[in-house]
């Protein structure tokens, strides 16, 4: 078994995706309510900033800001993935295992995180966050993806509102 190392900064900056297990479900857009009460449980627990959110038929990009001396994450989307696999009916396959230490299969098992080094950095993930819908030819131009904080971005004047609008945006290097 692999020995994942995480990196901790307490009060860090984060870039997170976190995807379902069946990649050609449309889980999280179908249960879209569901995840954002999850979320805010998960607030109102475990504090954080979101900085930016997207959220995708099969998966979710997002970049937070942990509170000062603060570097548990894992415990914030332990308890967002759990909330949320815990409140659906059982609808997919388990192997016996998975029985056995009532696991859902819901979710990947883990999740990919970088820690955001510097503004650009933090630039390039936030215009990664936003322009995935885009990306994944979900729609034609970021102010048309609902499930996301574009829109709270542009009220906050970090962006304009025709960023990107036919799927250009700065030189096309978001977050990879």
């Amino acid at each position: 078994m692999p020995n994942y190392h995480r990196n901790r900064v307490p009060g860090g900056c984060y870039f997170f995706t976190a995807n379902l297990r069946d990649r050609r479900s449309t889980l999280l857009i179908d249960q879209i309510a569901l995840l954002r009460e999850c979320v805010r449980a998960c607030l109102t627990e475990l504090p954080f900033h979101i900085d930016a959110w997207v959220v995708l038929p099969d998966h979710m990009h997002c970049i937070w800001t942990l509170p000062s001396g603060d570097a548990d994450y894992s415990g914030r989307w332990l308890l967002i993935k759990k909330r949320f696999s815990r409140s659906l009916p059982i609808f997919e396959p388990r192997s016996p295992v998975m029985i056995a230490r009532a696991e859902r299969g819901i979710w990947q098992r883990r999740y990919w995180e970088h820690t955001i080094r510097d503004d650009d950095d933090y630039v390039r993930h936030m215009d990664y966050v936003h322009f995935n819908p885009v990306k994944h030819g979900l729609v034609p131009a970021v102010t048309e993806w609902p499930h996301s904080t574009f829109r709270r971005a542009v009220a906050m004047g970090l962006y304009p509102a025709e960023w990107a609008p036919g799927g250009g945006a700065s030189d096309g290097k978001f977050g990879e």
